[in-house]
């Protein structure tokens, strides 16, 4: 009997992981995350899922991760009633993670309704509550690594370390008749801080591959290179006067972070300045690491201090994170999102990025259309909460701290699962890195295919996966353009608002004014296919 397998999120685009696999009778998700990155796509959120949470019988989680767990509290408000597997580490993250995201959405649907009441607009609705998001974690089960697990429809199932994030796995799942499909989930680069590098069984029919650097190539110091790295780039950025900011995730990235930093200020080659987390997702973070030493590889005796050094602060409230703002200089802040998309990170961006003295540090991926990705692409100024600002403060990257394997790891994990024996479909991927990794693999003689948004394949008992119609709630451009008409709508009020300022008088201003009327008048008027030819 044959299989079906349909990719309902991170096909042609990095965010909302979710993958549908039908066998036996029974559907099984492997996750069932968050979409980020352009308002375009982050919409997807709201829409219609494109299957009946009530008929899916389980789902298995790779880990924590937003993009991968964050659309889980709705399913179980829209009917989902079975089983969520994942590691005991994975379930520990995600008891506050899920609980933090429905809270940050509830507070953001709060703001955009007092300014839609004052626009006279209707009022929206969270795509989950807080209390969503803990009524879904009464659905958690724990399966430990390489335990065998039993599914609906014959299915069996089992964990792989995947290297990534604390608790983070692949999925092994043995289909009825004996196939085998492997989903990578996003793996490490080896040799993390707080992660033993990835493992996963050999020779499986099909396999699922990230693909998120499947176009670069990284040259990953070891731990001691690391912490030179960033000493280096945190002493530029004292030496400049102002405070330096680290947009980071909440969880791992920050943690390593931190014991960087400690371990640099300890030994002096550091001086002693205050470290302050300001993210309660990443305290809590913090604390559940401290609970997990014992699954930690490096070294982190001892335990009393481990991530709790003299210089590390944690903010507590509100109130706290805003007396941040009246120190100009000389402490460095990390706060969430990585991608400063959302929290107390774009609060702190509105009051530094205009202070040339200030310094942000990015030291993780950067999804098209974010707030992130347009500084370090740049941006001369940004909108943030509403706000126009300048950006002149100094805009830093540090690429050593990835949570993922870059292009030759991706290709030597492949290289160590043996053969694949009938497929693999790259994922979680802007369009070039994918289309680069498809590249050296179709050279290593293996078939790959590219599923876009939504695409659903049959898996025969014999053969090769095809291809089956299915509608996609986003079409390619869409789902893989790096900016979409918000971004560009903001941008052309920056710009507008700069040659306003620029027009020598009144006058000029005026004429700018009235050409820019004629033009959408003009736009308006004109057929589509004169307005693209324009």
């Amino acid at each position: 009997m044959d299989h079906a397998l349909a990719f309902h999120g991170a096909a042609g685009t990095v965010t909302g992981s979710c993958l549908l696999i039908e066998a036996g009778g029974a559907r099984l998700l492997v996750d069932c995350g968050l979409f980020q990155g352009p308002k375009t796509v982050k919409e997807l959120n709201w829409r219609p899922l494109p299957f009946d949470p009530r008929a899916i019988d389980a789902v298995l989680l790779t880990h924590a991760h937003i993009d991968h767990a964050g659309l889980i509290p709705r399913l179980t408000r829209e009917g989902f009633r079975g089983a969520v597997h994942a590691t005991p580490a994975t379930i520990d993250l995600c008891r506050f993670m899920l609980p933090d995201s429905g809270f940050i959405q509830e507070g953001e649907v709060e703001r955009l309704n007092r300014r839609n009441r004052a626009r006279g607009r209707a009022a929206v609705t969270p795509i989950y509550t807080r209390a969503d998001a803990e009524a879904a974690l009464q659905h958690f089960r724990p399966l430990p690594l390489r335990r065998w697990l039993d599914l609906p429809g014959g299915m069996r199932a089992r964990l792989w370390n995947a290297g990534h994030l604390l608790g983070s796995a692949s999925v092994e799942l043995v289909l009825p008749g004996g196939a085998t499909l492997l989903v990578s989930g996003d793996l490490g680069p080896g040799a993390k801080s707080f992660v033993e590098d990835a493992e996963a069984p050999h020779d499986p029919d099909w396999l699922v591959l990230e693909s998120t650097y499947g176009d670069r190539e990284r040259d990953d110091p070891p731990p001691a290179g690391r912490r030179a790295l960033l000493r280096a780039e945190v002493q530029a950025a004292l030496k400049a006067g102002g405070n330096l900011l680290i947009p980071a995730f909440a969880v791992e990235r920050t943690q390593e972070l931190l014991h960087d930093l400690d371990l640099l200020m300890e030994r002096g080659e550091l001086p002693a300045v205050p470290v302050v987390i300001d993210s309660p997702l990443a305290a809590e973070a913090t604390r559940t690491f401290r609970a997990h030493l014992k699954d930690l590889p490096e070294e982190t005796e001892p335990a009393e201090t481990f991530l709790a050094g003299p210089n590390i602060r944690i903010t507590a409230s509100v109130e706290e994170s805003k007396k941040l703002n009246q120190v100009a200089g000389g402490m460095i802040v990390i706060s969430a999102s990585g991608m400063a998309e959302a929290g107390r990170i774009r609060h702190h961006l509105l009051n530094n990025l205009w202070r040339p003295e200030a310094t942000v540090l990015f030291v993780g991926y950067q999804a098209p259309g974010t707030l992130g990705r347009l500084l370090v692409d740049g941006a001369s100024e940004v909108s943030i909460m509403g706000q126009e600002v300048a950006v002149r403060a100094r805009i830093r990257r540090l690429d050593v701290y990835s949570g993922h394997a870059d292009r030759r790891g991706l290709l030597d994990w492949v290289a160590a699962r043996g053969s694949v024996r009938r497929g693999v479909f790259l994922v979680h991927g802007e369009p070039e890195a994918r289309a680069a990794l498809a590249s050296a693999l179709r050279q290593r003689g293996l078939a790959v295919d590219l599923p876009e948004m939504d695409a659903r394949y049959v898996l025969p008992v014999e053969g090769p996966a095809r291809p089956r119609g299915a509608a996609a709630r986003l079409p390619p451009e869409a789902t893989h353009a790096a900016f979409d008409w918000h971004n560009e709508r903001a941008a052309l009020l920056l710009e507008l608002r700069r040659r306003l300022e620029e027009a020598g008088d009144d006058r000029a201003r005026a004429a700018l004014l009235s050409r820019v009327r004629a033009a959408l008048r003009g736009s308006a008027d004109a057929p589509a296919h004169q307005i693209e030819g324009r």
